[in-house]
């Protein structure tokens, strides 16, 4: 299925209880990249059907917040994702889905690069979650 997410995403509302990003106004909605989910070890997580977006007829699906971060850590965007936890997800009720989805990714070539990302976001809680 063919979804929008990134940075796009995160400044959409989603069904979560999260912050997202609030640059709405600021991002570039002309130049939307299609992901496709199958090619995702995430599958169909994550993502919202028959979303509307700014500046776009039709609908779209579209990622939730956490699934637009998983997928901008996969694609190794860690710079965009910078503030996972306090700026865009800002509630710890996720955290424990966050870290079982994350740790999916260890099989992926930028594990060791996710791995720190996500040290730094979330100190010891990651650290002793990695360590049960």
């Amino acid at each position: 299925m063919l979804y929008i997410s990134g940075i796009h995403a995160l400044n959409l509302p989603c069904n979560l209880l999260t912050c997202g990003d609030w640059h709405t106004l600021g991002i570039n909605w002309e130049n939307i990249v299609l992901l496709e989910s199958n090619d995702s070890i995430f599958l169909d997580y994550g993502i919202e059907k028959n979303r509307t977006i700014p500046f776009h007829r039709g609908k779209y699906n579209v990622a939730n917040h956490i699934r637009a971060l998983l997928d901008l850590l996969a694609e190794g965007k860690y710079s965009i994702a910078q503030g996972m936890k306090e700026d865009y997800i800002c509630n710890d009720i996720y955290t424990e889905e966050i870290f079982q989805k994350v740790s999916l990714m260890q099989e992926l070539d930028n594990w060791p690069n996710i791995d720190r990302f996500m040290e730094r976001e979330y100190g010891i809680e990651w650290t002793e979650f990695n360590l049960s």
